[in-house]
């Protein structure tokens, strides 16, 4: 209750100042395509942002520097995901140059990259070199950043692959996804089929766990360890898998790549999705401040449950079975996430 009651009455209105203000300068952005990529990326994923300040109730005080961090690093996570799918049909190499950002705002000390090499579009007024410069003074705030940054690059690293994940061709993406999968295998005893890995290494919820556990004083290796490993592979996997249930419909309409669709069949999808829910959970159990982890994760599959798209007629009683596998406070949580998306305009997202 006390981290929920952070989140409403600090978290969430700070955010919406912190988003105000990445939205002006997104808005002041000279070139229009680019313009266009960070206004959206703000709109139409705000629920990423809320849901990224969240991670901020893992630390034990308020902390206005994590939670700075935390908007940045998620706007600017957002938005090269925007443009970079802008930029697909200039090659995977594009996508990957893009997403240097994320590991250079994440690395106070190296020099930063041409981020738009490859990209046809490059004037972004200075955008993105804002986002990287907050975060790392961000990160220069906390006060136990040293003992998770090796995690941090370690998380960074294997999230590149989402640079993968916007190659046009369908064929040629799967086999990318594979060989990237081949290369960078999963931990020992983790089983999970090359797209379940790489969907679990592309999310950035490992980033944002160990990011606010270092607001905290006096904090060791260890943690950052088991951290680490809870939330890459299985947390971090259950949030991608959410989000594609979510997708589904949508992303097989456009084209897009869809880590459900991989599944044999609607049904062998729940089952798995399911399944993957409750090793989340109990990796969310196994932490230090275990509650507030746990509640991390039910908020979480709580916000990917309320969306419009897994209401439709045809989706009804997976997402019921989904809401079971998450647990009493998911079940709580959806109908009130409803009401927030309907207020927030966020029904779709």
């Amino acid at each position: 209750m006390r981290a929920a009651w952070r989140e409403l009455t600090w978290g969430l209105p700070g955010a919406a100042r912190e988003v105000a203000r990445w939205r002006a300068c997104a808005a002041a952005i000279p070139d229009a395509a680019l313009r266009a990529d960070a206004l959206e990326a703000i709109e139409r994923k705000r629920a990423n942002i809320d849901g990224a300040v969240l991670f901020s109730t893992i630390a034990q005080r308020r902390s206005s520097e994590l939670l700075r961090l935390l908007v940045a690093f998620e706007v600017l996570a957002d938005y090269l995901d925007c443009t970079s799918e802008r930029g697909a049909f200039v090659g995977v190499h594009n996508g990957r140059q893009l997403h240097r950002a994320l590991i250079e705002a994440l690395e106070p000390d190296v020099g930063l990259s041409d981020y738009y090499r490859f990209h046809p579009w490059c004037d972004d007024g200075g955008f993105v070199a804002a986002l990287v410069q907050t975060c790392r003074q961000g990160c220069g705030g906390l006060p136990s950043y040293g003992v998770v940054r090796p995690f941090v690059a370690r998380a960074t690293a294997l999230a590149q692959v989402l640079a993968l994940n916007h190659e046009e061709d369908e064929g040629c993406r799967n086999v990318l996804l594979r060989v990237w999968a081949a290369e960078h295998p999963p931990p020992p005893g983790d089983e999970l089929v090359w797209f379940e890995w790489t969907g679990g290494a592309s999310a950035w919820l490992t980033v944002l766990a160990l990011l606010a556990l270092a607001a905290d004083d006096e904090r060791i290796m260890a943690d950052a360890r088991v951290t680490f490993c809870a939330y890459m592979p299985w947390i971090s996997l259950a949030g991608t898998l959410l989000d594609s249930y979510g997708d589904h419909d949508a992303d097989l309409g456009s084209g897009a790549h869809s880590y459900v669709a991989h599944y044999p069949s609607p049904s062998t999808a729940t089952q798995r999705i399911a399944a993957v829910i409750r090793r989340a959970v109990a990796e969310a159990s196994s932490l230090p401040d275990s509650a507030r982890h746990r509640v991390l994760v039910s908020s979480m599959a709580a916000m990917y449950l309320s969306k419009n798209s897994v209401r439709a007629p045809q989706w009804g009683t997976h997402t019921s079975a989904l809401i079971r596998a998450s647990g009493a406070l998911t079940w709580l949580l959806v109908p009130v996430l409803r009401v927030w998306r309907i207020v927030n305009k966020q029904q779709a997202t």
